[in-house]
């Protein structure tokens, strides 16, 4: 009987992996696909450089607005019906966005993307804290992993997606944003059997009652909190940088528009190694160094594609390994620094909320220096004043201290 049970424990956390890890998979080829298709995009619908620049800022605005409210989402309606809501809005919204006709579905579905990304962004680690306290850091490394793979098939694919001949003509950038649709079609049927698990997690009122209650805005008044936004946030803000304007700074330096799609599929692709080797350095007294180093390498990959473009391509991989280094410290700090998923939760809801809306700035002011000057350089510089905040950060934030007293 005891063996029964342990299987059926062991197969029903196995699907709940599976399940965190294929909804992960949809949270960054929709955005990621944007940047190597703005030439098209603002070809097509007029969009100068700076509307282009805000249009990839829309998901990090959304994810500002919609992070806080998904941990009451989820006291109400249980993580795992929150989490299926926003996978359906992820559809609606991949669908809408490509439309043809006024641009509003265009924008209005940009902003569905990011409220339904927003949401998963809060809910999944709190999960892994949840039903996974102690593989935190190693389960979280897997799920970055994830996100970096799949948000580097959206960077690679983009162009040949658009390329694709319907017709006897290419098919064009509508096209190839909505093929990702694809990847949603598994995540909601793994996570159909989770709504049978009800509103509430079984352990969640024995986890209620053993636990001092969150004070309502506790979280905001916590300066381990705030540092842990602010990490979040510069991280967030250097990763929306690249992934937008790479492949047109690239073109810029006379790459093609196919060379530099599959660039940022590479800066991608090597943050896949960063993100499944960062979680041994998280274990212990290395967590400031796993959380100061990575920007370091941003700065140094960002110093190199302003000094040495001829090399584009290396410095593109040692940024890229920094910013998959960054985003699993980024991650992990919000179960390293609470002590139950409820406390996970609030703070993970804070630290996207304002991280985000702080990231929301980049890509518009990036783009903005670009054009008000004509050259890479003053845009480059802000990358690396942000990258030394960030290791500025790293290093306090590595502390091991709690969000919450108690």
């Amino acid at each position: 009987m005891r063996e029964t049970r342990g299987t059926s424990r062991a197969l029903s956390a196995g699907l709940l992996i599976a399940g965190i890890l294929v909804v992960a998979a949809n949270l960054r080829p929709v955005l990621t696909s944007v940047g190597p298709l703005l030439d098209q995009i603002g070809a097509e619908t007029g969009l100068g450089v700076a509307a282009l620049g805000v249009l990839a800022a829309v998901p990090l605005l959304a994810f500002g607005a919609v992070s806080p409210l998904a941990h009451g989402l989820s006291e109400k309606f249980g993580v795992e019906r929150t989490v299926f809501g926003a996978l359906l809005l992820l559809v609606a919204g991949t669908l809408l966005r490509p439309i043809p006709g006024s641009l509003a579905n265009l924008w209005i579905g940009t902003m569905l993307i990011g409220a339904a990304i927003a949401v998963c962004n809060v809910m999944l680690p709190a999960l892994l804290k949840r039903d996974f306290p102690e593989r935190m850091a190693s389960l979280t490394g897997g799920y970055s992993a994830v996100l970096g793979g799949c948000a580097s098939l959206g960077a690679g694919l983009a162009v040949p997606l658009s390329l694709v001949p319907i017709g006897g003509e290419p098919a064009g950038w509508r096209f190839a944003l909505t093929a990702f649709v694809v990847l949603t079609v598994p995540a909601v049927l793994l996570w159909l059997p989770r709504l049978r698990r009800g509103s509430r997690h079984p352990d969640q009122a024995r986890e209620a009652a053993a636990a001092p209650a969150l004070v309502r805005g506790s979280v905001w008044k916590s300066g381990i909190a705030w540092q842990v936004t602010l990490y979040m946030g510069l991280q967030s803000m250097i990763f929306y940088i690249l992934i937008t304007w790479l492949p047109t700074l690239e073109r810029f330096h006379s790459r093609s528009a196919l060379a530099s799609g599959w660039d940022l599929m590479m800066f991608q692709l090597i943050g896949v190694v960063s993100s499944l080797m960062t979680p041994v350095a998280l274990r212990g007294p290395t967590q400031r160094l796993a959380a100061s180093l990575p920007p370091l390498l941003v700065l140094a990959g960002v110093l190199g594609i302003l000094l040495m473009p001829q090399i584009m391509l290396f410095w593109v991989l040692v940024a890229g390994f920094g910013c998959g280094s960054s985003l699993v410290t980024a991650l992990s700090l919000f179960g390293l620094r609470t002590r139950t998923h409820r406390e996970a939760s609030a703070l993970s809801g804070m630290a996207q909320s304002i991280g985000y809306l702080l990231a929301a700035a980049g890509p518009p002011i990036f783009g903005g220096l670009f054009a008000a000057s004509g050259a890479w350089a003053a845009s480059l510089t802000l990358l690396c004043i942000i990258a030394v905040l960030q290791a500025a950060t790293g290093l306090l934030v590595g502390r091991d201290r709690f969000a919450f007293a108690g």
